[in-house]
């Protein structure tokens, strides 16, 4: 995970996602596959973006993709078939035209972490690919009702 510089100056935007490990998502020794993480870092972007407004339909109505453009994740234990977990996703603020969110999975039953990570979207045309290197306007102003520029 890329390591931040933390600081009380910016709000926290937190949300929790819950999931539970599916049979579709594990091999023959029932361990969810390692690509299925970044599923679960998914399906906590778009929770976080559903509840906080700033989700893909968000950007779509405004004619901006935002493509994932790094991902990082670090596996600590495994996750078994039917196993509950909590997707922890928290945005990190960047004053650069780009979405940077950290993710947290914790097993639901006994709070252990089993893997952390994090994403970096851009923001492009739709249509064309080209990458817009300013944000957009709606996300600034997102930026500034939630506290994290004035």
């Amino acid at each position: 995970m890329i390591k931040r510089h933390k600081t009380s100056l910016y709000p926290k935007l937190i949300h929790r996602t819950e999931i539970r490990v599916r049979f579709s998502e594990v091999d023959v020794m029932r361990i969810a596959w390692h690509g299925n993480y970044a599923k679960y870092f998914e399906d906590g972007r778009e929770a976080f973006g559903e509840v906080f407004g700033i989700g893909y339909q968000d950007y779509l109505r405004e004619n901006i993709a935002t493509p994932v453009v790094n991902l990082n994740i670090q596996y600590k234990k495994m996750l078994k078939f039917g196993d509950l977990i909590e997707v922890e996703t928290e945005y990190i603020y960047s004053p650069a035209a780009k979405v940077v969110l950290e993710y947290r999975i914790y097993k639901k039953d006994t709070k252990e972490l089993v893997a952390e990570g994090s994403t970096t979207q851009v923001f492009i045309d739709p249509y064309s690919g080209e990458l817009r290197l300013f944000e957009p306007s709606f996300y600034t102003e997102w930026k500034k009702k939630n506290g994290f520029i004035v």
